[in-house]
């Protein structure tokens, strides 16, 4: 089965750039409702995901009032993320991307050039699986 079944092309998902600031990105990861963000860059590469912890570790490495300042002043690269999510190829076996999935709630997904075209969700695989299942059990009956 071709990966690609699963995607979720990169116009549907939330992502961040990586020339925002800490400031712009904690507003869109606020506005999404999302805890986990893609960041790629201006060209489209996937660079890493980052996430609420790695905002609040930001935060807690400085000991301001005027955290919300230094966030808007303060490049998101300058944001370390403290988990690494890898990016999977369109190009990937099912059996890698099951892998990753053990480790990851979505895994970002890149073309031949290296560029992010989107994500595929635990959620989705999951419910793929389940409906196989499902239909498998209701054929036994």
């Amino acid at each position: 089965m071709n990966i690609l079944f699963f995607l979720k092309p990169k116009c549907e998902v939330a992502h961040l750039h990586d020339d925002c600031t800490v400031r712009q990105a904690i507003e869109k990861m606020r506005s999404s409702g999302y805890t986990a963000l893609p960041l790629i860059d201006r060209e489209g590469h996937y660079i890493a995901t980052v996430t609420e912890g790695d905002f609040l570790w930001f935060s807690l490495s400085y000991n301001s009032d005027n955290i919300l300042r230094i966030a808007e002043q303060t490049p998101l690269t300058a944001i370390k993320p403290r988990t690494i999510n890898k990016a999977v190829s369109v190009n990937a076996k099912l059996e890698d991307l099951l892998l990753m999935m053990m480790n990851q709630n979505f895994v970002p997904v890149t073309d031949d050039r290296d560029i992010f075209i989107g994500i595929i969700t635990r959620r989705d695989v999951l419910q793929y699986f389940y409906d196989r299942h499902q239909k498998s059990k209701d054929s036994d009956e």
